[in-house]
């Protein structure tokens, strides 16, 4: 018998063992396992290792993520791409490569899917095809289905670390220099209102995360997110809220819109938005403009002037203003832009710290506080160069009060 085959039939044994009537424990799966492969021992002509690597996936394809727990355990991948059943991609140490295995079936896919989804009380199905979900180890999902997805069921899993990058393991790896570092403390420390964009994989929220950091522990700070994965650490006043998708049962979505408002309402003293992408940027403006000064969000754009191009357009998507009152709104709530981006050698850097100066004329206008000059590349095709202070802030008030000018 094949060994696809044996596995196969092993589970197939263990699931008509297994009694479900009652909650089963992982100590009374793993045991119901041994006992079948005690059954099977005449079959199992294998080393000792090979058995105990048969055991773990039978467990895996039972209680956990089959085939793909063994990447989600595995600190160096950090994101697992499933394209149907039978393509599976994962960047490990920043390449990407296929994977030569796939699931037995796309029913056992679509087990996994739902086992994921049920773990943060979310649904997808044919209704509702396009879910966002988190597994326990704090990873992000996206879900598309049929018949949206054409190729079978796609799943996107966004692996953090397992501990939370510092601002120092930043400057060591060469994301920005120490004296950049050190600045973004003190605008951290001051209250400034700091909004990071960047494209796709740039590691905003990481960044997000080691800024985190510089925030007193004696400050209420409550974050907002469409699925829960910001890592902030040292906040022992920490509320962490997340939205709600509608649901067959009766429950209403709670957007993030909603979330924001009930925030004001909790005595923050920050409000960090894991990201804005519609007309809750609005809303998001609103907190900034209202006295919570060090707030933060994230956005995607290809460069600090893009993202007030998008903030604009988002605000239009929830409120219908004048142009110029939009940009007076932005140019009185956000201070601070940080632009990251992932250069061709994959790795990511900050290549922008931006001041917003103000709005003159109708515009807001920037000034450019730390830039990312390139400087070729050396002989294994590393992008060299480094972020090199531009100019000094105009707005220097929260320095001052806060003791750090």
């Amino acid at each position: 018998m094949e060994y696809t085959e044996l596995k196969r039939e092993l589970r197939r044994r263990v699931q008509e063992s297994m009694d479900y009537r009652k909650d089963l424990t992982d100590r009374e799966v793993e045991d119901t396992i041994d006992e079948v492969m005690l059954e099977y021992s005449g079959m199992l002509i294998c080393p000792v290792d090979a058995r105990r690597s048969l055991r773990k996936e039978l467990f895996d394809s039972l209680r956990r993520l089959d085939i793909l727990q063994i990447f989600v355990e595995d600190s160096s991948v950090t994101e697992i791409m499933i394209n149907g059943k039978d393509h599976i991609f994962i960047e490990q140490d920043g390449g990407l490569r296929e994977l030569d295995v796939g699931f037995e079936s796309e029913e056992k896919l679509q087990d996994v899917i739902q086992q994921i989804v049920a773990g943060c009380n979310r649904v997808v199905n044919e209704a509702s095809p396009i879910v966002d979900a988190r597994l326990p180890n704090g990873a992000r999902v996206n879900i598309v289905m049929s018949p949206i997805a054409i190729n079978g069921p796609i799943v996107t899993i966004r692996r953090f670390p397992d501990k939370p990058i510092t601002m120092e393991w930043l400057v060591r790896t060469g994301s920005l220099t120490l004296e950049a570092a050190e600045y973004l403390e003190k605008l951290v420390r001051a209250k400034y209102n700091i909004f990071i964009s960047g494209g796709t994989a740039s590691g905003k929220t990481t960044f997000m995360n080691a800024l985190s950091h510089f925030i007193s522990p004696e400050e209420r700070v409550i974050t907002i997110e469409d699925s829960a994965e910001l890592q902030l650490q040292g906040l022992p006043n920490l509320v962490r809220l997340e939205t709600r998708n509608s649901n067959v049962e009766g429950c209403r979505e709670i957007t993030i819109r909603e979330l924001i408002r009930s925030s004001l309402r909790m005595r923050p003293d920050r409000i960090i938005v894991g990201e804005v992408r519609g007309p809750e940027a609005f809303d998001m403006l609103q907190c900034l403009n209202t006295g919570h000064d060090g707030s933060m969000s994230t956005g995607h754009a290809n460069s600090g002037r893009d993202m007030l191009a998008r903030l604009e357009n988002m605000v239009l998507m929830g409120m219908d203003l004048p142009l110029g009152a939009i940009r007076q709104q932005i140019a009185s709530g956000v201070d601070i832009f940080v632009h990251l981006g992932r250069l061709r050698d994959r790795s990511r850097r900050v290549l922008e710290i931006t001041e917003v100066a103000g709005c003159q004329a109708g515009e807001v206008t920037l000034n450019p506080l730390f830039g990312f000059v390139q400087k070729g590349e050396d002989g294994e095709g590393k992008v060299m160069g480094r972020l090199e202070r531009k100019g000094e802030i105009t707005n220097g008030y929260k320095l001052t009060a806060a003791g750090l000018s």
